[in-house]
């Protein structure tokens, strides 16, 4: 029996397998520098900041000093109850949360189609905990900016100047 063990566990170490990996290691961005033209500067802004950094990419400080422009069109956070107890209280909220944005270069040419990212969380309520719920509903909001910002990353892994880019 320990030998059928022994056997299996080198046979499963032996054919490559290894777990999916998080992140774009073996990416290679079309772009070495990025300016971002953001409304203000979000907890998404901040992780998208440090997205790019881990990609060892630029975050230019004026648009003229990059290779394209990524613009957040808009970006909003919504709540809506899904459910009530019999008492009237909630039970149940939906969390979303939207992020639009464009990627251009400077001469206003599209990199990538404009796109939206739209993430939605539902959120077990207890009303005997407000103080946890607080603090649980603001982690599944940071949960959900960081999950935007793999979004965006792995979207501008793929971004190509325009085919008309070389006239």
């Amino acid at each position: 029996m320990r030998i059928a063990l022994l056997a299996l566990t080198l046979l499963l170490s032996a054919c490559g397998f290894h777990l999916r990996g998080h992140g774009l290691k073996e990416t290679t961005f079309a772009f070495h520098s990025i300016y971002l033209q953001v409304p203000a500067e979000t907890s998404f802004v901040s992780g998208l900041r440090s997205g790019l950094k881990r990609y060892k990419l630029e975050v230019a400080p004026s648009p003229d000093k990059a290779d394209i422009i990524f613009q957040v069109v808009s970006e909003s956070r919504d709540k809506q109850i899904l459910a009530l107890s019999g008492g009237g209280q909630v039970n149940e909220f939906a969390l979303y949360y939207r992020v639009s944005f464009r990627v251009y270069d400077n001469q206003k040419r599209d990199w990538l189609p404009a796109g939206e990212i739209e993430l939605q969380r539902d959120f077990n309520y207890d009303n005997s905990q407000i103080l946890a719920m607080a603090q649980e509903e603001a982690q599944i909001y940071n949960d959900m900016y960081s999950d935007a910002v793999e979004q965006v990353l792995r979207r501008l892994g793929l971004a190509r100047p325009p085919a008309n880019a070389q006239d």
